[in-house]
């Protein structure tokens, strides 16, 4: 009986393989750095430094050219509902309209996802502000210095007193 006890605890055996758990690979931007990008979106289309051309009721109207038969254009209504989509995000974003953590990070999200849309269909115009002013201070007080010692380098070459060539006088020499 001990032999088929034995045999028995060896089929119950289970063999396992270990390995290494591979880290999921990093992100290319971290969810700071998302939000710092939408908030510099958001901060420079308020401010008017950048313009986002929305898609019009006539764009649409051309992707659904049936829909221009209709009494009441659904592409005007399409046109308003991005837009109202979009503001509704930035209010979520700003705080201005209480919502929970989760909604908070999707409405970030979400943003972040018109901002390549908006860019990659070529919708946005003028220049994205970035809003860290002390790093952009550092930037002009380390260009201002680079520039400062190359002044001096070309100046102080430029301006160098030139070495006196020594006389060489020819004569007789006493002998």
């Amino acid at each position: 009986m001990e032999k088929t006890s034995k045999s028995s605890e060896r089929r119950n055996i289970i063999r396992v393989k270990i390995r290494d758990i591979e880290e999921p690979p990093e992100a290319l931007f971290s969810k700071e750095d998302i939000r710092r990008f939408v908030t510099e979106f958001v901060t420079s289309w308020i401010r008017g430094d950048i313009k986002i051309r929305f898609p019009t009721a006539a764009e649409l109207a051309k992707k659904a050219p049936l829909a221009i038969a209709f009494p009441t254009d659904p592409s005007v209504e399409s046109e308003l509902k991005i837009k109202e989509h979009y503001v509704e995000l930035l209010s979520v974003c700003a705080g201005i309209k209480p919502s929970k953590p989760e909604e908070l990070e999707k409405a970030i999200t979400d943003t972040f996802r018109m901002l390549l849309m908006f860019r990659s269909a070529n919708r946005i115009e003028g220049k994205i502000m970035s809003n860290d002013l002390e790093k952009r201070i550092e930037d002009l007080e380390k260009t201002v210095k680079s520039t400062d010692t190359l002044v001096e380098k070309i100046t102080g070459h430029l301006f160098r007193p030139k070495k006196a060539k020594r006389a060489v006088t020819v004569g007789k020499g006493k002998s």
